[in-house]
């Protein structure tokens, strides 16, 4: 690049998001099924929290537990699906530095949110059928609170050095982020220094991350497998590990979205760009739209509420 192709600046007043690049032309398009996941997402994580308030036999540590979920995929959807879909809509493409920084922020640390309230939830299936004397003495209302605060700061913390990074690096290529969001990784490669210590940190805080919390969840499915091997019958085998099956299920959503989309960005380098970024709309919009759906039809009390509501609507 010649010098007089050259931009150098410190902190850049705005970044321009691209949207899908390479597939410009099929952004409204594209943005319909985008549209409705995002619509399904808002309305279940809602209806979710809705129903959890309004039915006081619910207001036990599991709910509570996906209650913080749901406020978590809420606050996920709300910090990228909108500003897409002005993009794919209206081609609003400018986003300030101190927004981009935010928004930034907000996603990696609620991916680190979702993840360590799953731990938790899965602290709470281990209870509940290895220790199920010590479960209500053991889970409190204040200690469902000091986990749910445990889990904002250690995500909060971790994530941290991210906006601190890209605020000191100075800017020497383009202000153009090939991408519908402030992407991390799609960020820093704008920089014009050497960006390997937030690429080492990246996978770091990858494998910390979803390396501790698989360890603790896979610790406490160990011991619940024990648990339910030693019943008696097979019906009460399948009928106890029937209760871990929408937690199993919320996990797969989760981790197997970002643990591909997170190595995909980072060793697909061969792969074409705009399905990197298809893969990243995915990760964040598929485990908001799946957990209400999932935790809706495989949770009894959940889904007998909310037929109850209808029903009397009806009548």
């Amino acid at each position: 690049m010649s010098e007089s192709n050259k931009t150098d600046f410190t902190n850049p007043s705005t970044f321009i998001l691209l949207g899908i690049p390479g597939l410009e032309a099929a952004h409204v398009w594209i943005s319909i099924p985008f549209c409705v996941m995002y619509a399904i997402a808002l309305l279940g994580n809602f209806t979710i929290l809705f129903i959890v308030k309004t039915e006081p036999s619910l207001h036990v540590p599991m709910f509570y537990f996906l209650c913080m979920l749901a406020v978590i995929d809420l606050v996920m959807s709300i910090s990228t699906l909108p500003k897409m879909l002005s993009i794919f809509w209206f081609n609003s493409r400018e986003i300030s530095f101190s927004a981009c920084l935010t928004q930034m922020y907000f996603v990696h640390s609620l991916s680190g949110m979702e993840s360590g309230v799953l731990v938790a939830m899965a602290f709470d299936r281990y209870m509940a059928i290895c220790n199920p004397l010590g479960y209500s003495t053991t889970l409190t209302n204040s200690v469902v609170a000091k986990i749910g605060l445990a889990v904002v700061l250690r995500s909060g913390i971790l994530t941290l050095p991210y906006p601190f990074l890209v605020r000191q690096w100075q800017y020497c290529r383009t202000n153009v982020i090939p991408h519908f969001y402030c992407h991390q990784i799609a960020v820093v490669k704008q920089a014009c220094t050497d960006i390997r210590i937030s690429t080492y940190y990246s996978l770091f805080d990858l494998v910390f991350m979803i390396g501790m919390d698989g360890c603790f969840i896979a610790m406490s499915y160990t011991q619940i497998l024990r648990a339910i091997f030693h019943l008696p019958t097979k019906d009460a085998w399948l009928k106890t590990f029937g209760t871990c099956i929408s937690h199993l299920c919320a996990i797969s959503a989760l981790y197997v979205t970002d643990l591909f989309s997170s190595l995909m960005l980072q060793f697909g380098h061969s792969v074409p760009r705009h399905f990197l970024v298809l893969i990243s709309g995915v990760y964040h919009i598929v485990p908001p739209v799946l957990h209400p759906i999932i935790y809706g039809l495989r949770t009894e009390q959940i889904w007998g509420r909310l037929l109850q509501l209808f029903t009397h609507k009806e009548t």
